[in-house]
């Protein structure tokens, strides 16, 4: 009997037919502006990404991928590069190619959901990196042929060379085929730089939830990776995907030191707009009276180097 995994105080993301059939009939009515994108980044420094070993830098390729350099380690978030999710074409093209980057030292996976776990791209990757993922999904990676895995519960935390690598909980949910649900976890991860002042954090796929309380309790956060997209309706999707509201309360309860918005833009996995995201975001940062420099929203393949 495989292990089911849950969420914090018991919150359940399933869904009756009923909602399904709703959420539809409420998707047929709306109007919405599907031609205003993400746009591309127009300074797009691929030369010195791929030769970086010494500067702590953040690029997004695009939906919950990110490019991250830290400590001489070039590490990729829930890599997905493919043009399709399901039937929904994907918006953009990614910010990078694969064939514009590095060679790959670690990859790390939030969940088993298609958006965030894809093979086809995952085979594609330059390097030999070895694979961070949640418990359950070793067993589909050695399956597939990958050797180098490490498999986390919620709070576990592992040492690669100078970096520390820690899984924390998120509220979500998973599923890859009709009879999988949630038999793999979920979660967020934490990269920090042992001997630097650097720390990450890739908070995935999640509603808002106590645990952010909870993470802030246990770390120093620098750099938080924050999902703002896929939220509409919220009736519907509020448990498994947080509004941008919500996430710079989120931001607030970590005491994080910069926001980068992540999760929108890339693919139409639900109802809302990448701009309308964005929108959202901007107006809950100043209703918040929040430092204008706290905030960096990247372009597609924009480059924000850190501070050493």
């Amino acid at each position: 009997m495989k292990t089911k995994y849950e969420n914090l105080d018991g919150v359940i993301n399933t869904k009756s037919v009923k909602e399904l059939l709703q959420w539809g009939k409420e998707r047929r009515l709306k109007k919405k502006d599907l031609h205003t994108l993400i746009p591309q980044a127009s300074n797009k420094q691929i030369t010195e990404i791929k030769s970086n070993r010494s500067m702590p830098s953040i690029t997004w390729i695009g939906h919950s991928t990110f490019l991250l350099q830290i400590d001489g380690m070039n590490i990729l978030t829930d890599p997905v590069w493919a043009r399709w999710q399901g039937t929904q074409k994907r918006m953009t093209d990614p910010g990078l190619s694969i064939d514009q980057l590095p060679d790959i030292d670690i990859v790390i996976i939030s969940h088993g959901h298609y958006d965030h776990l894809d093979f086809g791209t995952i085979r594609r990757l330059p390097g030999d990196p070895i694979y961070y993922v949640p418990e359950g999904l070793k067993q589909l990676f050695l399956k597939k042929g990958y050797k180098k895995i490490m498999e986390a519960n919620w709070w576990d935390s592992f040492q690669y060379q100078n970096l520390k690598l820690s899984f924390v909980p998120a509220q979500h949910w998973t599923r890859r085929s009709l009879f999988d649900t949630n038999t793999s976890h979920w979660g967020g991860w934490i990269i920090e730089a042992i001997e630097a002042d650097h720390s990450i954090y890739f908070v995935g796929d999640t509603g808002y939830f106590r645990g952010f309380k909870e993470i802030a309790k246990r770390f120093k956060l620098k750099h938080v990776l924050m999902p703002i997209g896929a939220y509409e309706p919220e009736w519907f999707m509020k448990d498994s995907h947080i509004n941008p509201e919500d996430a710079v309360k989120a931001f607030q309860e970590l005491e994080g030191i910069v926001f980068i918005p992540m999760h929108y833009g890339t693919y139409r996995l639900a109802d809302d707009t990448g701009p309308e995201a964005l929108d959202r975001l901007k107006r809950a940062w100043r209703t918040k009276d929040l430092p204008e420099n706290q905030l960096q929203v990247l372009e597609f393949g924009e480059t924000l180097w850190l501070k050493v």
